[in-house]
């Protein structure tokens, strides 16, 4: 299964110059394709030893007399069956980077693949785009490898082709299903976006598109015995579990995050800005203080000799200097530069504030006006704050 998840947050993998995110417990990074990182859930290997058991008897059938070979050839073919599934995950980072979205990482895992891009799309277009060309990438390659299969010498290669051309086409087919986190489920919210206007009521629409396809999945083993007359083993349950499992969790998550995206906008810069007094930077940090609470200001710039903005004082530094200290400190001493990335636009707002937050992430940043000047001081723990009360509402 492949996703393409969207969450704006710190610079991570994959975003040039960006410092790289510690990776997830058992996340082995292996490569990177088009600048963006791959990584591979150990998962994976799960899935490697269970498609050698599987076709160790196929093998065996097809070249009788390769012993415990024969489940070498099985993980082979979990690799190439793999490397059809980053090709489909490459081509939704190719369109989103097409579009200007950055990507942080591809990542192989138990069920296929996930393209991590590190904010949502501009508009239906692009979202459309971005989610259908992983499907169609598939069904192309399953094509090729249905074609080839007539002209392939019998043996283990022309195995390879025939599991190739149908794992890629029931990829390709399974991921067009309406409901996220597929990619068909973003397929349908471009469509209900185009339709609508409302990105938020698209995604709910979506989601639950997720959440009927995960109980059409678990009924399945069910129809197959009542309908179809077939049996059901064990293992068929199972994978019908595990599979409306994760469109269930995914679509409940989607639902989630579009309630909090629709919150989102209540987030203003220019409202949460604390006032601020700048002093300079080799002013004690005690007369800072008097200064501050003199003008009523929560918060303190301090500017060097020729008066430019050198650094936003640390509240959490400023509370751990004792007092008796602070007539003695230098108030610099207590300030992060802004060269760090702490300066952002006062009239940042949603998703646009917290992107901006999330590319360097601080206690403090510095709001300017569009001609430069010093509107105040946003500070992490004031947008947490609002964000929770807007949450309760």
């Amino acid at each position: 299964m492949s996703t393409s998840g969207t969450e704006p947050n710190e610079a991570g993998p994959g975003r040039p110059g960006g410092p790289r995110r510690p990776l997830p417990p058992g996340t082995l990074r292996i490569g990177s394709i088009a600048g963006v990182d791959v990584l591979v859930k150990s998962s994976w290997v799960l899935v490697a030893v269970l498609i050698a058991v599987v076709l160790a008897p196929r093998v065996e059938q097809v070249q009788p007399g390769l012993g415990a070979w024969r489940y070498v050839a099985g993980v082979a073919f979990a690799v190439l069956l793999y490397l059809s599934v980053l090709l489909h995950e490459i081509s939704h980072a190719v369109v989103a980077q097409r579009f200007g979205l950055g990507v942080r990482s591809i990542t192989l895992h138990f069920l296929g693949g996930a393209t991590e891009i590190d904010s949502e799309s501009r508009s239906a277009k692009q979202e459309f785009w971005i989610a259908v060309v992983g499907p169609l990438t598939s069904i192309a390659v399953g094509l090729v490898a249905l074609v080839a299969v007539p002209v392939t010498p019998d043996g283990l290669l022309r195995l390879a082709v025939e599991g190739l051309a149908f794992a890629n086409l029931l990829v390709g087919v399974l991921n067009l299903v309406p409901g996220l986190p597929l990619d068909g489920g973003r397929v349908l919210r471009a469509a209900v976006w185009q339709v609508g206007r409302d990105v938020h009521r698209a995604t709910v629409v979506a989601a639950w598109g997720g959440r009927v396809a995960a109980g059409l999945v678990i009924l399945w083993p069910v129809f197959v015995e009542v309908v179809l007359g077939l049996p059901a083993d064990l293992i068929t349950y199972l994978v019908a579990f595990v599979l409306a499992a994760f469109l269930w969790s995914g679509a409940t998550a989607s639902l989630v995050q579009a309630t909090l995206r629709r919150r989102l906008p209540a987030l203003q810069a220019r409202r949460l800005a604390r006032r601020v007094v700048a002093v300079r930077a080799d002013l004690s940090l005690a007369e800072a203080v008097r200064r501050a609470q003199e003008s009523g200001a929560g918060a303190v710039v301090t500017h060097d000799g020729d008066d430019r903005l050198a650094g936003v004082v640390s509240e959490r530094a400023l509370r751990a200097t004792p007092e008796d200290r602070r007539p003695w400190v230098p108030v610099g001493s207590v300030a992060r530069s802004v060269d760090d990335g702490l300066v952002i636009p006062v009239d940042l707002a949603g998703e646009d504030l917290v992107r901006a937050m999330g590319r360097t992430p601080a206690e403090e940043y510095v709001l300017v006006e569009p001609d430069g000047t010093i509107y105040g001081v946003l500070t992490s723990a004031d947008v947490d704050r609002a964000f929770e009360e807007t949450a309760r509402q």
